[in-house]
């Protein structure tokens, strides 16, 4: 299983190049049931990422296109009157997938932003008081443009909280980028991915099954104080108004597990909760205005975090 995976990481490497982190990155998400926001500028194959990954895995796949004036609606869906039969009929929203791509999420208003919320959350959906499961896969990967702010909608806190990572996608170095053209001029066609000769190295049956053996992953009591002294840490640095919530405690825990059982081990190590500290909290802390002004960045105070609780030996 976990070679399935390996292969999975490999063969998304191969097409999308210099973006190993953000590859890495999703798998353990994957993993760890854990929603994902990429972020990055555009151009750098965030959405590619995305659709080659559902196509390796065969999962269903559904994209959003998140603009201004797109409604709750349009993405949970709605009942529909049938004049034949008299009776309301369910026109199912994109939401009802197993892998959903929200492309610029803060494109769009907070009451549609907010359509997302049960269902990251609990994986379903309340339409006029009918309680709607969805897939056991549903995973939530939003995209975001780091540079452009007008006509945005920063999301709040209690949805950036439900994003397990946040993962920074940036340009490829000059070997990796010299690579992707020369699978351009080889016949690549990102744009239609149908043509291509790609095929999938595992089913989403077996990602649930994996999931499974990564919450069996072993974490020692002093690992696991270890977590709880950042998480709590983390509560007291004189530089943030907001720090680790207990969600974000259990996401850190989950995809610690995943870190590990990527590593080929059944046992979490200090180095796995620290390999994962950053794309789990950067999104999650909000630095006081004075340490804004001050031009205190929250991966530094991220770092400072980590050098100051003591690592268990």
């Amino acid at each position: 299983m976990n070679q399935s995976f390996k292969l999975l990481q490999q063969k998304l490497g191969q097409i999308v190049f210099g973006q190993e982190v953000i590859v890495e990155g999703l798998m353990i998400a994957l993993l760890a049931e854990g929603h994902v926001i990429l972020e990055g500028v555009p151009g750098t194959a965030k959405t590619l990422i995305v659709k080659l990954l559902a196509t390796l895995i065969n999962g269903d796949f559904r994209r959003i296109q998140l603009t201004p004036d797109v409604l709750p609606a349009d993405i949970l869906g709605t009942n529909i009157f049938d004049f034949n039969s008299r009776s309301f009929t369910l026109s199912k929203g994109p939401i009802f997938t197993q892998i959903l791509l929200a492309d610029e999420i803060n494109r769009t208003p907070p009451k549609t932003q907010a359509a997302l919320l049960e269902a990251m959350e609990e994986r379903q959906v309340t339409l006029d008081g009918n309680t709607i499961p969805l897939s056991e896969l549903f995973w939530t990967i939003a995209t975001q443009n780091p540079l452009e702010f007008e006509g945005t909608y920063p999301l709040p806190e209690a949805q950036l909280d439900r994003f397990l990572l946040k993962l920074v996608v940036s340009y490829p170095g000059k070997v990796a980028e010299k690579q992707m053209l020369h699978n351009i001029l080889n016949g690549f066609e990102p744009r239609d991915l149908k043509q291509m000769p790609l095929e999938s190295v595992m089913t989403v049956a077996q990602v649930l099954e994996a999931r499974q053996m990564v919450r069996r992953v072993r974490v020692e009591g002093p690992v696991l104080e270890y977590l709880l002294e950042l998480v709590l840490a983390s509560r007291q640095q004189t530089e943030l108004m907001l720090g680790a919530s207990p969600r974000a405690t259990v996401g850190w825990l989950r995809a610690s597990q995943a870190q590990a059982w990527l590593a080929d081990r059944d046992f979490v190590t200090p180095d796995d909760v620290k390999a994962i500290a950053i794309p789990l909290l950067q999104h999650r802390l909000i630095l006081k205005p004075e340490a804004q002004l001050d031009g205190v960045s929250i991966n530094q105070v991220i770092q400072t975090l980590l050098t100051r609780v003591s690592v268990p030996r």
